[in-house]
């Protein structure tokens, strides 16, 4: 005997998944009007599709950054797909807001902590995750995820939620906060490596100075100029790649360093994370 699915009941499940209304009606009708088993029919659904669509690149998403009232505490959340036209719908986007929400309350230690988290009472981010391969067709997944806790955390999204930064600051008097509001444009915008020359990994120190050696090799200079040739090419490459060297693109006459101070003498940059997409 078969269960009549009305339109009510087809659009109160379409607004408890966000799945499509022909999903929804063909879920409740495979469940004979059971929403339980229409929603974890559409849940199944979502995980063979999450199975075939593994190797897919999903390069589209949006990206979040959120900070805690008190901005001690900041995370930022990379929740990817396949296409521009998903990343942009703003249900996929408030799922990943709601995702960082999350997040920042519970400031979990790795992405496979966050992902076992709730989303709601009866199904955690991981599983949500897997529901949403099912609503929209398209591998999506939790692709990243961030946090910093400090004095101060300052946030930055970037237009249309391709690339978020947050950044600690050594000292939390909100009279900084604008300051670093720049600062975490400049990460956006200027991409450096690390925070300074001495949180730059050694191992790629040691790469630059192989390389700026092989480059004066290779233009005839002596083979006893190479190491200080190469350590200049280093300093430039430390002026050009850490934070705080950098040119502050506000104000090209001084550094990074040099704003912050001149706001407080005390202000600097302790960290920052610097999570787009692609």
């Amino acid at each position: 005997m078969s269960v009549s699915i009305s339109a009510t009941d087809v659009k109160k499940l379409r607004d408890m998944t966000g799945a499509g209304m022909m999903d929804c009606k063909q879920a409740l009708t495979e469940a004979e009007g059971d929403f339980e088993k229409a929603i974890e029919g559409l849940r199944k659904k979502g995980e063979k599709l999450s199975a075939k669509r593994a190797d897919r690149e999903a390069t589209e998403g949006a990206v979040v950054a959120a900070v805690s009232d008190d901005r001690k505490k900041g995370v930022i959340i990379k929740l990817s797909c396949e296409t521009d036209f998903v990343a942009k719908n703003v249900d996929f986007v408030a799922i990943a807001k709601k995702i960082a929400d999350i997040a920042l309350a519970n400031l979990p230690a790795s992405k496979e902590e966050l992902l076992d988290l709730p989303f709601d009472g009866s199904i955690s981010i991981g599983k949500k995750v897997i529901e949403q391969v099912g609503v929209i067709g398209e591998k999506v997944e939790v692709a990243d995820y961030q946090f910093l806790e400090a004095a101060q955390v300052c946030p930055y999204i970037h237009m249309g939620n391709r690339a978020a930064v947050i950044v600690a600051l050594s000292i939390d008097n909100p009279a900084c906060y604008d300051a670093g509001r720049d600062v975490a444009m400049q990460v956006a915008a200027m991409k450096p490596i690390a925070v300074n020359k001495d949180s730059v990994d050694s191992s790629l120190v040691e790469k630059e100075i192989e390389i700026g050696k092989e480059i004066a090799r290779n233009e005839g200079k002596p083979e006893e100029m190479l190491e200080k040739i190469a350590l200049g090419k280093l300093n430039k490459f430390f002026k050009e790649m850490t934070l705080l060297n950098q040119q502050f693109v506000k104000d090209n006459s001084v550094t990074v360093e040099q704003y912050l101070q001149k706001i407080d003498k005390n202000l600097t940059v302790t960290a920052f994370k610097h999570v787009a997409l692609g």
